[in-house]
């Protein structure tokens, strides 16, 4: 037996440095060498006496790696301190043979697995810093024997069950932290007599519940407590008061109840009390004044009444006064500002407070933020507010308050760094004047139904940081201001419901980064402009019920990314181009009472996302298009006081979402569909149209049996026909697979390769001139083995070209992994090879061309952006695309490498996975297999990376990273991971908490309309793939469980949506 030493400590740190898949800074891989004394590494430290390694201090380096057993060779040593790496995997039980270990810290990591038991024979520890990692179990009972442990923190990872009682016999302990897990149970009763000089306690974010032990009180020694975001009940005594060293205290987001204990106010040390959205109710106790080192006082969202104690104005120290969401009632102080001299922050909105908002106000003059909106408030705006110079966000909307001026508070004029001006819904009856352009770092302004009257000011176009321009239900004339074309930072233009006249100006095609365009309900004029066309972050666009004529533009079909389109209410005339198919993510089109004729587009059929279409109260003509049956999302359709004629196609039975149908007063006839949503019409859906046939039900005329002779006719054709191909095409298949066993033992050429395909032959001549010698301007990418060129054939067909590049090792194998993927699978959601070139020194593929790229562009390339339901589709198809390879086949094929750059969208974008160069073909009885060929890092599964183990699982685990990445729009590998923690543990820490910090803003904003239906569809979405991404295989969700899931989370989104 080898008796340690330097040399086997020094072994032991090479084991870690060859482990490493990444050091991003080089540090340990030029520094960790033989040439010179461990003793002189970077992060590591001797000891005098013996001169063995007593210390491994790295930090904060960016390392990548698994943690090798040699570690437990460091017999000497007694810190260890990884924090904030990448490390992942298991910790290696060699590490409790390191007896002498006073202090470990491996938070901000990747490690994960059962939380070890061996921890609990390191008897000498003292500090035990675990956090932000994926550990999961419970917390084992062994950590009761560390009696010397003075700081346990296993913050943020997924351990479970109840906390052992054995912690709270700890007597030398100073913290715990056990945040951000999921925790349940209740606190012991007791818990304070055995942790005497316990000073911080960190429990939020778990699933705690019954009441606060009332015995807390006797934690004496207490200086931060947080119990917040748990499911605690019951009142809380004034016990609390005997905390008298308690600095901070957060309670909020519990169900606490009662009234606010009195005693509180004896806690006199505390600097930050939180008691956000519990169920407090009563009356702010007058004894909170009395905490005289206050600098937070957060009450918000309680069933608070009464007024507001005078003693919590004359808080000196107070910084932020939150008492938002309550039923408070009564006046404000007169002297408000006097006794707040360090006020940063004053949220009371949302409560019932009345009378005059006081001059004194002004007096704070630290304030920042001011939200005073949903009160009663009466009175004129103060004008005294011009003193606040630091002012940046006041928000009085929905009170009665008015102006003493004929304009918009003059002083308000004065707060230069104003960022958000929301005074909407107040009858202030004024004129916006010149001067607002003074404002020069306003962000937002929302002044809707106020009542303004005359012009928009020209000076507006002097506000060139504004993001938000929201003036709706005013009383504004006169035409749009041209000098909002200089906005340059403009997402959001609402002038809806006004005044205004004259045309739509062509300098609004000037703000390229307009997302929002409301315009509706005015008297504008003229034609739209064309230029709009051009305003490709156009999200939503609403211009109806004004006096618009013209055609609609040609140029408008460009918007490629349009969501919303409402041309209503109009006199649009002409016909509507087959461009309107180009509007491939649109989800509503209201273009009804316009006078619009020619034919429905068909192209109109192509539009997967569409969820309402309105073209009623038009000179419309011809047949309803057959194509509309393609419109699988579509719930409202609206086609009546048309002119169409023709039957009404059975195909539109297959609209299973379809709620609403009006196809009442046109020229249709034949029969009324019964099945699919029509079991649901009535009458009123067809009314007005004299030929048409069907059940008593639609009150129209029974069928006749000439008709039901041709419905015989289309039962021939519809039914006989298809089963007689389905025939046919078995006999060939039955031929092509005889052909395929008869030349099974020969080596695969160009005729045998593709035998489930029709294949192509293709020539290095051929593909050289398609690609024009395979010039980097068709190059669309690269990876490990291959590059990729986008090619037009000589029958001008676009294709994929992937060439191998033969001189990387594992390029060969690449190409003969991916025809033999391709030799045995084909699914509507994997990229199609039509074809390939196989010589001696070159081997490629020819692929269909998918013109949208990739899913990596659509997340993180600027100017791209998707919807939540192009998300949904795009992830439910990568889905069936892994549900076939994995499950669909007589051969499991795990693909490997599920990255979003492997995901690739077709002119529909619907997308296709691709790239199976490192894929792995099961035999049957195989369920996992061992490879040493590496994924990518971010999308590897934990036990992929450390064991080299492959299963149908690993694909699992990878696609609910890129599921997580989809909606989040964070890459796995963002810098901020590298720094803190993963993708997967930000958003498990997150999603509950504060959701929309993790939830791609794109898709999701406070404000959105539909906040809470958006919110609950991505969380469910999130939870799904964060269940994707356990750490253990056996955990993880199956591929059939995720579609299916994924379908129905879909359903209901589209459901809810609708209703909302």
């Amino acid at each position: 037996m080898t008796i340690p030493n330097i040399t086997t400590d020094q072994s032991a740190l090479l084991a870690l440095k060859s482990s490493l898949i990444l050091d991003p800074n080089s540090i340990l891989v030029t520094n960790w060498t033989t040439r010179t004394s461990v003793c002189n590494w970077i992060g590591v430290v001797c000891g005098h006496r013996h001169k063995r390694v007593i210390a491994l201090n790295i930090p904060s380096m960016g390392l990548v790696s698994t943690l090798p057993p040699n570690l437990g060779n460091l017999s000497f040593l007694v810190r260890l301190n990884m924090y904030n790496n990448s490390f992942y995997g298991h910790l290696p039980e060699d590490l409790a043979k390191l007896r002498r270990l006073k202090y470990i810290s491996v938070r901000l990591n990747n490690l994960g697995g059962q939380m070890p038991s061996w921890l609990g024979s390191l008897r000498n520890l003292q500090i035990l810093f675990l956090g932000n990692n994926s550990f999961t179990g419970k917390i084992p009972l062994e950590i009761g024997n560390l009696r010397d442990l003075r700081r346990l923190d296993m913050e943020f990872n997924q351990l479970t069950d109840t906390i052992p009682p054995h912690i709270f016999n700890i007597s030398s302990l100073e913290l715990i932290a056990l945040s951000g897990n999921g925790l349940s149970g209740n606190l012991l009763a007791d818990m304070c007599y055995g942790v005497p000089q316990l000073k911080i306690l960190y429990l939020s974010w778990n699933k705690l519940s019954g009441e606060i032990p009332p015995s807390l009180q006797r934690c004496s020694e207490l200086e931060e407590m947080s119990l917040s975001d748990n499911n605690f009940t019951g009142p809380i005594t004034s016990g609390f008061g005997n905390l008298t060293k308690l600095e901070l205290l957060y309670l909020g987001k519990n169900y606490i109840q009662g009234s606010l204990p009195s005693g509180i106010g004896n806690c006199t040390n505390l600097k930050e009390m939180s008691l956000i959205y519990n169920n407090f109710a009563g009356s702010i106790p007058q004894e909170i004044g009395k905490l005289h080192n206050l600098e937070v006082l957060d009450i918000s969202g309680n069933s608070l009444s009464d007024p507001i104690p005078s003693s919590i104005f004359n808080m000196s120290t107070l910084q932020s006064l939150l008492l938002a969401v309550n039923n408070l009632s009564g006046y404000l102080p007169s002297n408000i500002g006097d006794w707040l001299p360090n006020l940063r922050g004053l949220y009371l909105d949302g409560n019932s407070l009345t009378g005059v908002i006081p001059n004194s106000l002004s007096n704070a003059s630290k304030l920042i933020d001011v939200a005073l909106a949903s009160n009663s408030f009466t009175g004129y705006i103060p004008d005294t507010l011009g003193k606040l110079e630091l002012l940046q966000v006041l928000n009085f909307g929905e009170n009665n308050l008015t102006s003493k001026s004929s304009v918009l508070e003059p002083s308000l004029m004065n707060c230069k760094h104003l960022r958000s001006l929301w005074i909407g819904d107040n009858p202030i009856n004024v004129i916006l004047p010149d001067t607002i352009g003074n404002l020069s770092y306003l962000e937002s302004l929302w002044t809707g139904n106020c009542g303004f009257m005359g012009n928009i000011p020209r000076a507006i176009g002097n506000l060139s940081n504004l993001i938000t321009l929201d003036l709706p239900n005013n009383d504004l004339d006169g035409k749009i201001a041209p000098t909002i074309g200089q906005l340059e930072k403009l997402q959001h233009l609402n002038l809806r419901s006004n005044k205004l006249q004259g045309s739509i100006p062509n300098d609004l095609c000037r703000l390229r980064n307009l997302v929002y365009l409301f315009l509706s309900g005015n008297k504008l004029s003229g034609s739209l402009p064309a230029c709009l066309g051009n305003l490709t972050s156009l999200r939503t666009l609403h211009v109806g019920s004004n006096g618009l004529t013209s055609g609609i533009p040609s140029t408008l079909w460009k918007l490629k990314d349009l969501l919303n389109l409402y041309l209503s209410s109009n006199y649009l005339s002409g016909e509507i181009s087959l461009k309107i198919g180009n509007l491939k993510v649109v989800n509503r089109i209201d273009i009804s009472r316009n006078q619009l004729s020619g034919d429905i587009p068909s192209s109109i059929g192509s539009l997967q996302n569409l969820v309402n279409l309105s073209l009623a109260h038009n000179r419309f003509q011809g047949l309803i298009p057959p194509s509309f049956a393609s419109l699988r999302s579509l719930e409202f359709l609206d086609l009546s006081q048309n002119n169409l004629s023709g039957a009404i196609p059975k195909t539109l039975q297959q609209l299973s979402y379809l709620k609403y149908l009006n196809l009442s007063f046109n020229k249709l006839e034949g029969e009324i569909p019964e099945t699919g949503p029509f079991a649901n019409f009535t009458a009123q859906s067809f009314i007005g149209n004299k030929a048409l046939c069907g059940v008593p039900r639609f009150q129209v005329q029974p069928c006749t049996s000439a008709h039901h002779r041709s419905k015989k006719s289309i039962v021939l054709v519809a039914y006989i026909l298809p089963i007689s191909a389905a025939i046919l095409l078995t006999l060939v298949s039955v031929i092509a697979l005889t052909r395929c066993h008869k030349g099974k033992t020969r080596i695969p050429n160009q005729e045998n390769l593709f035998p489930w395909m029709a294949s192509e032959r293709f020539s290095h001549q051929q593909l050289l001139r398609a690609t024009s010698g395979f010039a980097e301007c068709n190059l669309i990418g690269k990876g490990s083995f291959s590059s990729v060129y986008k090619g037009a054939l000589s029958d001008g067909r676009m294709v994929a070209i992937k060439v191998f590049d033969l001189e990387m090792e594992g390029s060969l194998k690449s190409f003969d992994v991916e025809c033999e993927v391709m030799r045995n699978v084909r699914h509507r959601n994997l990229i199609k090879v039509i074809g390939s070139c196989s010589n001696l020194d070159f081997k490629a593929l020819v692929m269909d061309y998918m013109p949208s790229g990739s899913l990596e562009k659509w997340l993180h390339n600027p100017g791209y952006c998707l919807d939540i339901l192009q998300r949904m589709n795009i992830m439910i198809d990568v889905a069936s695309a892994l549900g076939y390879l994995h499950h669909g086949y007589s051969t499991p094929v795990v693909h490997c490498d599920v990255k979003p750059s492997n995901v690739l969208l077709d002119e529909d974008m619907v997308a296709h996975l691709s790239d199976y160069g490192i894929a792995k073909l099961f035999s049957k009885d195989e369920s996992t297999v061992q490879t040493k060929t590496m994924g990518t890092i971010g999308y590897i599964p934990p036990e992929y990376g450390s064991k080299g183990i492959v299963s149908t699982k690993g694909d699992v685990y990878s696609y609910g990273v890129m599921l997580l990445e989809a909606f989040s729009r964070k890459k796995p590998t963002d810098e901020m991971f590298v720094e803190e923690m993963s993708l997967k543990q930000w958003v498990n820490n997150s999603l509950h908490r504060a959701s929309i910090e993790v939830i791609d803003a794109d898709i999701l904003t406070n404000n959105d309309e539909h906040f809470v239906v958006k919110e609950q569809c991505i969380k469910s979405i999130m939870e799904l793939a964060l269940s994707c991404c356990a750490d253990s295989p056996e955990e993880r969700v199956d591929l059939k469980n995720i579609i299916a899931t994924l379908e129905k989370i879909k359903f209901e989104f589209l459901t809810i949506f609708h209703e909302a």
